[in-house]
């Protein structure tokens, strides 16, 4: 047996929960759920640690799919035409992205003056109640 099926697979001295833990990984979410819910069902705190063990081992929001590999911008395609193309659009789109926060940001400060010009009139304007 390989390094790597050893570890995939817990061996005989591993305790029950290992072994139970992998043979419902093996089975997917689908099974993590429903023995949480037969848990639920016959002893329902042996259902909520399971729940929130799933939680805690993020295992609630993880894909089943776990085989597929997430698309990647930097790998290349094998084509120099498209790989330069996709180059240059990648840059273009991070320059926009920069003018755009950098206009964002001159927008708020903008705003924030013309609400503390506003504020500092508004003072201004209303009389003086207080002093005798």
């Amino acid at each position: 047996m390989t390094i790597a099926a050893q570890l995939s697979h817990p061996s005989s001295h591993a305790g029950w929960f290992a072994r139970a833990e992998h043979w419902l990984d093996t089975k997917g979410q689908g099974a993590w759920i429903a023995a949480m819910v037969l848990g639920l069902v016959f002893f329902w705190p042996v259902g909520l640690a399971m729940l929130f063990y799933m939680i805690w081992s993020k295992r609630m929001f993880t894909s089943s799919n776990t085989k597929s590999k997430p698309m990647t911008t930097t790998r290349p395609s094998g084509n120099a035409a498209f790989d330069a193309y996709k180059a240059n659009t990648l840059q273009r789109l991070e320059e926009e992205q920069q003018q755009f926060e950098a206009f964002l940001e001159r927008l708020r400060e903008a705003k924030d003056k013309a609400e503390f010009d506003q504020f500092m009139i508004d003072r201004d304007d209303k009389p003086d109640t207080g002093a005798a």
